[in-house]
């Protein structure tokens, strides 16, 4: 199965009510425990790389990477998407190097912390737009403003959506995902000790119901599994008071419109406890592989996790691919 439009996954998703898991990805050992669930599960799924992650890693090698993944599993419906662009010119480069869906983030300036105009978001948007359709490339567009900064990405602001302007925004840019501010947030605090930990399903709903039919992504969405916490706080770690989006509430969004749910965070939790367990109970130890090969392990079991009991996208990529078979024909 080659990489293919994240439009196409989306709309499966949104017709069978459940979401694609699009990880963000950094190293080897996340893609390969990515991908592992994906066989595990027979799960769909959207391959992300932040202008962060590819920064760090250099553009080519991350989209090698992402490329070995297609190539190794093909019978796995995967799209390779740019998380948070910033710009025309970053989702140029991206889609010049073969991805085949794009996130051009209008919703802040090029400084990728501060607010923009309706305005500014929509220019830069439908800038996006003109380039990428004739390449068939996905495009999906932001409006409003989480909460919580990762991967030097956020404002620190809230501004939920407004659903009039959400409906205005999609039908003037005819973008082919939006993703909506209703309470979820970057990082591991997304909440302040004592706030109710929910998010707005009431403002996804009027979404939905003034644009049915229309694919809804949520950023921001790691659950912030405790045990994890824990874990790194046992053997060293100074994570105090962080929170995440409850699992039921992202399952119940997965059966609306939302059909793309953004999950980085808890990866990096998981893998940075067994890491610090490891470093902890085995000081001796300096084999790399020996503490990230654990560290792939515990991604593996949460991916696969994540796949079957919130998202509800387990099973779902022989029908993906027995669809592409017909068209085909």
């Amino acid at each position: 199965m080659a990489l293919v439009p994240m439009r196409l996954l989306l709309d499966h998703a949104l017709k069978n009510k459940y979401a694609v898991g699009a990880y963000n990805v950094n190293n080897m050992e996340q893609i390969q425990a990515i991908m592992a669930a994906a066989r595990e599960t027979r799960t769909p799924v959207i391959v992300q790389a932040s202008r962060g992650a590819l920064k760090y890693s250099n553009f080519i090698y991350l989209k090698k990477l992402m490329e070995a993944a297609a190539i190794d599993n093909p019978d796995i419906p995967i799209a390779m998407h740019l998380d948070h662009g910033n710009s025309l010119d970053t989702c140029k480069k991206a889609i010049e190097l073969g991805f085949t869906s794009v996130m051009i983030d209008g919703s802040l300036k090029e400084d990728s912390k501060t607010p923009t105009t309706y305005e500014e978001n929509l220019d830069v948007t439908l800038s996006v737009i003109e380039y990428a359709r004739p390449l068939g490339v996905t495009v999906e567009a932001e409006l409003g403003t989480l909460g919580g900064i990762e991967d030097g990405v956020g404002s620190g602001q809230v501004h939920l959506n407004d659903p009039d302007q959400a409906v205005k925004f999609v039908r003037k840019t005819k973008v082919d995902a939006l993703a909506v501010a209703i309470g979820t947030s970057h990082g591991a605090y997304k909440f302040k000790a004592g706030q109710a930990q929910e998010i707005r399903l009431d403002i996804l709903r009027e979404i939905e119901r003034r644009i049915p039919g229309f694919p809804i992504v949520l950023h921001g969405s790691s659950s912030i599994p405790e045990e994890a916490v824990a874990q790194i706080n046992r053997y060293g770690g100074r994570l105090k008071d962080s929170a995440g989006i409850p699992e039921a509430q992202l399952r119940e969004a997965a059966r609306s419109a939302v059909c793309k749910i953004n999950i980085d965070s808890d990866g990096r939790l998981v893998m940075t406890a067994k890491i610090r367990e490891i470093f902890a109970l085995k000081p001796e130890e300096f084999d790399p592989r020996k503490y990230l090969g654990p560290a792939r392990e515990a991604l593996l079991a949460m991916y696969i996790r994540k796949n079957r009991e919130v998202l509800g996208s387990a099973g779902r990529a022989p029908e993906i691919i027995a669809a592409l078979d017909a068209e085909r024909s």
